[in-house]
């Protein structure tokens, strides 16, 4: 099965997010092809998580979090993450009950 491009893929999770009126936008721009993408869970307290796409070992992609911490560590975690790839996509979901549709069945299998 051929694969989405990071930026095909960007703008539908951005429009899916808009479908369920959870806001969200672009951070940084990573490589339209094949960036990576993380997700920064804003929960509106003060608090954030930082999700990104990992495969386990039968191939299988699911989202992990790779951090829980302050906006302001989650912040510093994200510019250190563009500074090792600067081709890395970076989307900001802002919700209080921190969700990110991510683990919704089918929408991104």
């Amino acid at each position: 099965m051929a694969r989405l491009t990071a930026e095909f893929w960007v703008h539908a999770y951005l429009r899916r997010l808009d479908l369920a009126n959870i806001p969200a936008f672009v951070v940084h721009r990573g490589d339209a092809t094949a960036g990576a993408v993380i997700i920064k869970s804003n929960t509106l307290n003060g608090m954030a998580t930082l999700l990104y796409r990992v495969a386990d070992i039968e191939g299988n992609r699911h989202w992990s979090e790779l951090e829980n911490a302050s906006q302001e560590k989650i912040d510093e975690n994200i510019l250190r993450q563009r500074h090792n790839d600067p081709d890395i996509w970076v989307i900001e979901v802002e919700d209080k009950n921190g969700r990110t549709l991510l683990d919704e069945a089918g929408l991104f299998d």
